[in-house]
């Protein structure tokens, strides 16, 4: 009798996993308001800069930032989202809207703690190659080796995503 509730206790504990679902959901809203946000922001310093006629050096340099800085917190927001989807599926329940109709969401589809963190995985390295690309608009090159690096690194993102791609496939 006592390993009964032993086990019942241990099999309900389960349901501390709902606190990391909860506030996974929360991260996820806050990145997309941060970023929606930076969008607005973004537009308006275009419209403003237009509307007044100033054209500052790197005025093409901070849209694309201010975009891509943007978009590098949806894709972590899209990683808050994965993961409260995997846990919540992994350890508590399936998501019966998700399969309403008949035709399972395969992009929140997750049946295995493998499953999750490699799709999670994925995002982070998206995240970083957006990253990437954000902090190259800003760098300043002084000659041609530097621009080889600049070459070089690019190729190896290049070479990384395309492996990356082939991951999990058959």
């Amino acid at each position: 009798m006592l390993e009964k509730i032993f086990e019942n206790a241990l099999w309900s504990s389960r349901f501390i996993v709902i606190l990391a679902v909860i506030f996974g959901l929360i991260g996820a809203v806050v990145l997309f308001a941060v970023a929606s946000i930076d969008i607005v922001v973004t537009a308006k310093y275009v419209f403003t800069t237009y509307a007044t006629g100033a054209h500052p050096e790197k005025f093409h340099q901070d849209i694309v930032g201010g975009i891509i800085g943007a978009v590098d917190l949806y894709l972590i927001g899209v990683v808050m989202l994965l993961f409260a989807f995997g846990l919540y599926e992994l350890f508590i329940s399936d998501i019966d809207p998700a399969k309403k109709d008949g035709s399972e969401n395969k992009i929140l589809a997750i049946h295995s703690l493998d499953q999750l963190k490699d799709k999670i995985s994925k995002v982070i390295v998206m995240v970083l190659v957006v990253g990437f690309f954000q902090k190259v608009g800003y760098t300043e090159y002084n000659g041609a080796i530097d621009m080889l690096y600049f070459a070089l690194s690019i190729t190896a993102v290049a070479v990384g995503l395309y492996f990356l791609s082939k991951v999990g496939k058959k």
